[in-house]
């Protein structure tokens, strides 16, 4: 009999988690935390006990359902906690980065009419922009995991809300992504298709825990079919993680391609034994054939690619039951309603080999709730019966996706989706510049980094470095551009609008 593609009409992310586990695998170790020379290690029935805990403690404080939890920390276990707690609660998990700078992190403070701001790991607030909202650090966090836990997981629809991310969008200001319950049962497809994950496996993840991609691919997925996740929160040196991968037998290793290709430079791979590795995977950026047969030669595993969005996560991948083929990132995973549409006119699939729009049809589970309070852009993205993100593709023969460019201007950074616009405000406000724009600069075959491309105002001298150091105070790193090119003018179009996509051309010219 075939599995649903639906979730049950009640469901709860984080007891599709860890309840059954808590109940058959107890004593199982769930996670394991490596730091710079320390370790901790986590079992099912812990992790469900604090994670209850926090959820009654967090509706003890007088929240309710629907409710944003705010999580500003370090890359440590509180953080899976807190983010697993407000969902066993019913409240709504909001993951941030601790690369964020105040300003960022209050915009999404006040954005998201966040009720709590959990507080650790060095990150601080603006006390003028916190109001009212709730405080919690490391102190009030340790009471809630010992406080008095719930007696079950909060009894949510599939479509309560669950989670909200951020993510850079068309305008100069991140806009959130509002997930439902039902979102982590939509990833089953990936499990067995792109993952590869049992309840025997160890999954090593590389990223940190404010990343969808890390609470997903490295704490959601292994757990919700009983497997043991390990994170690391030490020094991110690419040589440690062969070292990682040899010392607790990891079995699935997960990263961006970018890293992938630091661990081939700098990892020393035939010093550590790699025998317990099944095979890695990676997205967040294209994975080139030559870094697919560079890993293949030095280690003899395959790497399996996977695309995706914080809207919907992977849902095209190769892995173990769909070949590598390289240059492609895959095959729609089974289950997966996806389809190329025409860029202008009818909602109708386009036939095989004609180049469109890429689509997935809007009954996915895993797609999103809408975009908070943002219903201009949400609309832009939906036609007719499709989610459409924005990626220009066509399908061969074979059923295998085949990118042609994307049909806006975000860029990719470390796996993370950066708005041209939200960087152009910041250069844009510094008083040497007239004008800027933003975009992807190719510094090597498979490798791009941002640029500004600025025109000084008269007079002003062109320094570099300044602007890069004006950045820093203002943008998280993976936001922050690599490269300054000055230039004369910009190049724009009979309407007058910048052409991001002549930037890197005219500056060379």
């Amino acid at each position: 009999m075939t599995e649903s593609r639906q979730p049950p009409a009640r469901f709860n992310a984080a007891r599709y988690c860890l309840g059954e586990n808590a109940r058959l695998r107890p004593e199982k170790t769930a996670l394991i935390l490596v730091g710079d020379g320390s370790e901790a290690r986590l079992t099912f029935s812990e992790v469900d006990r604090a994670v209850r805990g926090i959820g009654a403690g967090l509706l003890r404080l007088g929240l309710k359902p629907g409710d944003r939890v705010m999580i500003r920390m370090g890359n440590d276990a509180d953080y899976a906690l807190l983010h697993f707690g407000a969902i066993a609660a019913g409240l709504v998990s909001l993951p941030s980065s601790p690369q964020l700078t105040e300003g960022e992190a209050a915009f999404l403070m006040e954005n998201s009419g966040a009720a709590v701001v959990a507080l650790a790991g060095g990150c601080t607030v603006d006390p003028a922009v916190l109001g009212d909202r709730i405080l919690l650090d490391a102190a009030a966090i340790a009471d809630l995991k010992a406080g008095e836990p719930l007696h079950d997981y909060a009894d949510t629809a599939a479509d309560d809300p669950a989670m909200l991310i951020y993510t850079s969008g068309t305008t100069s200001r991140p806009k959130g992504v509002l997930h439902g319950h039902r979102s982590a049962y939509g990833r089953r497809p990936m499990l067995e298709h792109w993952i590869g994950v049992t309840e025997h496996d160890v999954m090593l993840h590389a990223g940190t825990m404010n990343w969808t991609y890390t609470l997903g691919v490295g704490l959601s997925d292994p757990w919700s079919v009983g497997a043991t996740a390990v994170l690391y929160n030490g020094p991110r040196d690419p040589g440690v993680w062969p070292q990682l991968i040899a010392r607790y037998g990891a079995t699935i290793f997960a990263a961006v391609p970018t890293l992938y290709r630091q661990i081939l430079k700098y990892g020393d791979l035939p010093a550590h034994d790699l025998s317990s590795l099944r095979h890695g995977c990676t997205a967040g950026e294209a994975l080139s054939s030559e870094l697919l047969d560079a890993w293949a030669s030095a280690t003899g595993k395959p790497l399996y690619e996977a695309l995706g969005m914080s809207e919907i996560s992977t849902y095209i991948s190769s892995g173990p039951t769909i070949p590598v083929r390289p240059g492609s990132p895959g095959k729609p995973q089974p289950g997966r309603r996806v389809a190329i549409l025409p860029v202008d006119g009818a909602f109708e699939p386009l036939p095989v080999g004609e180049s469109g729009l890429l689509a997935v049809h809007r009954s996915e589970p895993a797609l999103m709730l809408g975009y908070w309070n943002r219903p201009d852009e949400e609309a832009e993205v939906l036609r007719g019966e499709w989610f459409v993100g924005g990626d220009l593709a066509r399908f061969d023969e074979d059923g295998y996706l085949w990118f042609e460019g994307r049909n806006n201007d975000l860029m990719k950074a470390m796996g993370y989706r950066v708005s041209p616009n939200e960087v152009e405000v910041v250069l844009a406000a510094h008083p040497s510049v007239a004008e800027v724009g933003v975009a992807e600069l190719p510094v090597r075959a498979d490798v791009s980094v941002i640029c500004g491309f600025v025109v000084l105002q008269p007079g002003a001298a062109p320094d570099a470095g300044a602007l890069l150091d004006w950045c820093a105070e203002r943008l998280a790193a993976y936001k922050r551009p690599r490269e300054i090119r000055f230039l004369d003018a910009l190049p724009r179009t009979a309407n007058g609008k910048v052409q991001r996509k002549r930037l890197a051309e005219v500056s060379l010219s």
